[in-house]
């Protein structure tokens, strides 16, 4: 036999006719209260017996048959019999059907206290599943006056509601309706208050919200991101840092672009080395992309860092990705920096055949590795096309009568 479902309990108590009074959250002379249940009438309650012994059965068709045979002649019978097609309606999935029936049965507002309470909530959450979110609304309001009961997540179904409609003043003013009445912390009214502070670009107030979130739910990985990302938002990158350091502490930074974020924070507040290790770690597995962008990222965390060889090899990586010039312009600089002079030579001359802005910004650090290396006439040939820059000009220039002497002292012709 059908296992009796949720539904079907409700049913059944609906059938023999208890009530089921809160009276912790009652108000005196509640209407939920002074609306005495009924029975139906003889022929109805023969037709919904049936039905229901259907229903058990797991005969929902054969069911929802028997009811619509049924012709209920008062106003409660008819009441009584729309509500039970509206959850069976509910219950296979036609929805349309469910909402017409339950509605029916809503507004005749005859039902017992217990009866049209449940009628109301099972109708506003069908609305609000239908995205008719303007009358869910409406309905749950109208529960809440009947049971004069205050329910948190019936509060988190109309803020739910309200920001769906992108009213971001009326969703935050219900969330703290919510918030006010929980006897537990939940976590769908704090997550649709931060939504609706957000969207009202109050950023600090939205700050308040995850940070009271993150200890009341700290397994939520997702949480100690939006925190660290809300931090950097509001340019508190102390702050930022620190939650970031925690979540990658913790695992919970699964996605690049966190890495990343993590590894620029680092940089940007004195630890360049660190950010490169662990940009480095995580480009080789793989999680962060291995491209141009990347590689001559993590570089420049190293050439920051005073790590020249590390920064060298990655901008040459970058660079033979995009063949971008003035990636290998950088990478020469370095060598030439770490006194290799030799092995600049080569790369500065791919800067310069890969093309640059100014061209005359290789040709002189070319001179410069040339002169270290003592082979004058090829410093003063870099040093003649770098002086027809207008960005080396004058730093070329001096440098001409310098080579001319140590040529001349070396017996070199120039």
């Amino acid at each position: 036999m059908h296992k009796v479902t949720t539904l079907a309990a409700a049913l059944l108590l609906t059938f023999s006719g208890s009530v089921i009074v809160n009276s912790a959250m009652a108000a005196e002379k509640c209407p939920i209260d002074s609306r005495q249940s009924k029975a139906v009438g003889e022929s109805a309650a023969r037709k919904v017996q049936k039905a229901f012994e259907a229903y058990q059965a797991g005969k929902l068709d054969d069911a929802i048959a028997t009811l619509l045979e049924a012709d209920p002649r008062g106003d409660f019978d008819k009441a009584y019999i729309a509500r039970m097609l509206g959850n069976f309606y509910a219950e296979k999935g036609q929805m349309d059907k469910a909402i017409k029936y339950l509605k029916s049965a809503v507004d005749a507002d005859v039902l017992g206290g217990v009866d049209h309470a449940a009628t109301l909530k099972l109708y506003s959450d069908l609305l609000l599943q239908e995205k008719k979110y303007k009358e869910a609304i409406s309905y749950y309001r109208k529960w809440m006056d009947f049971t004069c009961k205050k329910d948190a997540v019936v509060y988190r179904r109309m803020a739910i509601a309200y920001t769906e409609m992108q009213q971001w003043d009326n969703a935050l003013k219900t969330v703290d309706e919510g918030i006010s009445v929980m006897d537990k912390p939940d976590k769908g009214l704090y997550q649709l208050k931060f939504q609706s502070l957000f969207n009202l670009k109050k950023y600090k107030q939205a700050v308040g919200v995850l940070e009271t979130m993150v200890p009341l739910f700290p397994d939520d990985q997702r949480l100690w991101v939006q925190l660290a990302q809300l931090y950097l938002l509001t340019e508190d990158y102390d702050r930022s840092l620190a939650t970031y350091e925690i979540a990658y502490a913790g695992g919970f930074l699964e996605k690049p672009d966190n890495i990343i974020r993590l590894c620029q924070l680092l940089a940007q507040k004195g630890s360049p080395y660190r950010g490169a290790l662990i940009l480095e770690k995580h480009i080789k597995s793989g999680l962060v992309p291995k491209d141009e962008k990347n590689l001559s990222m993590m570089a420049g965390f190293f050439h920051q860092a005073k790590a020249l060889k590390q920064a060298a090899t990655y901008y040459d990586q970058a660079a033979s990705i995009s063949k971008d010039g003035k990636l290998y312009l950088k990478e020469g600089r370095i060598l030439s920096l770490d006194q290799q002079y030799k092995a600049s030579i080569p790369v500065l001359e791919k800067a310069l055949n890969a093309g640059l802005d100014s061209p005359g910004e290789a040709q002189y650090e070319l001179m410069l590795s040339y002169l270290n290396l003592k082979q004058y006439k090829e410093a003063y040939r870099y040093a003649e096309l770098a002086a027809k820059d207008k960005k080396t000009a004058k730093s070329a220039t001096n440098y001409i009568a310098y080579i001319k002497e140590k040529a001349r002292i070396h017996k070199i012709s120039l």
